[in-house]
């Protein structure tokens, strides 16, 4: 999708009004402005785009990994059928053996009593054998239905699964449509949905407190969020290789400036509507960097904080742990 043809129509009306009205300066510089904001905005439209078709790509190789599990179970299903052939097959041959057997006594019922009692006895454990094998049979059945009935009904939650995700991601990029790419991205990957948002949005240079801009956009999430009780949210906070201040606000390292800011973000998250049992702060400081620490520009990914959504899947973990 592309929006060239939305910004071809904003500059036809700007440019048709600033000739029409033959404004001021002041009033053509004003409109100016405008024009651009109105350019970042749709730069801004096409990257979450781009982003969205990168979040498909990586929700598709997870669903190929669930896939690979729903072929092992299948391959332990027919494993099962073989091994209910094979016993069916047994069966079938203990049964004409039988049958011999009941002929062959017949037969020879007129001979010694050592003989008729020795045939007596290898028919019952022919009868014990085929009773066995009944059972066996009966189990291998019950066994391989049960096995097919979770197969189904794991098939049936992964589509729900990615169903929710995909609703979640496509909600959360809806509410925070108006921000700018550089300041805030929402991924998909591992079947979580990941919201990234730069220091410059939310925080000043050492801060822990919230910029209004930041506190619009999270207030804007958990809106979002609210109806969404089946999914647990994580705050992470990171930060650059770039040691805090000595007496920063009291902090030693980066590792209280993350968990501080993430503990701040998660205050507002709860007081703008999200439970609080569904919600954790954490602080992962320098070590797990999007980007080299080798410049300004990769450090500044580096200072962010992820809010991390994640469906439970209470019900696939059940199906999974069944023996």
């Amino acid at each position: 999708m592309s929006f060239l043809p939305l910004r071809k129509i904003f500059l036809f009306l700007f440019f048709t009004t600033a000739l029409a009205s033959c404004v001021t300066k002041k009033k053509f510089d004003d409109l100016s402005a405008r024009k651009s904001k109105l350019d970042l905005d749709i730069a801004a439209c096409e990257k979450a785009m781009a982003r969205v078709q990168a979040e498909r790509k990586s929700l598709a190789a997870e669903l190929a990994e669930l896939q690979s599990t729903n072929q092992k179970m299948v391959k332990d299903s027919t494993e099962t059928g073989v091994a209910l052939r094979k016993t069916r097959k047994l069966y079938a041959e203990l049964n004409g053996t039988y049958d011999k057997l009941i002929k062959n006594h017949e037969r020879l019922m007129s001979n010694s009593a050592s003989e008729s009692t020795r045939l007596s006895a290898d028919l019952a454990r022919r009868e014990a054998e085929l009773l066995t094998s009944k059972n066996q049979i009966d189990k291998l059945s019950a066994d391989l239905k049960t096995r097919e009935e979770r197969l189904n009904e794991m098939e049936r939650v992964l589509a729900e699964k990615d169903k929710a995700v995909d609703n979640l991601r496509n909600k959360v990029s809806n509410a925070l449509l108006g921000f700018k790419s550089n300041d805030l991205t929402v991924n998909v990957k591992n079947g979580k949905v990941y919201v990234s948002l730069s220091e410059q949005l939310l925080f000043k240079s050492g801060s822990t407190k919230v910029d209004p801009k930041g506190q619009e956009a999270l207030q804007k999430l958990a809106q979002a969020l609210r109806d969404q009780q089946e999914v647990n949210v994580l705050v992470e906070g990171h930060t650059d290789d770039v040691p805090v201040s000595k007496g920063t606000m009291g902090m030693k390292d980066n590792w209280d400036l993350s968990v501080l800011r993430a503990t701040e973000i998660t205050r507002i998250l709860t007081s703008a509507g999200l439970t609080p049992e569904r919600v954790t702060p954490s602080g992962r400081s320098k070590y797990v960097p999007v980007a080299q620490n080798t410049s300004a520009d990769q450090r500044s990914l580096n200072r962010r904080t992820e809010i991390i959504l994640t469906p439970k899947l209470d019900e696939l973990f059940q199906i999974l742990e069944k023996n």
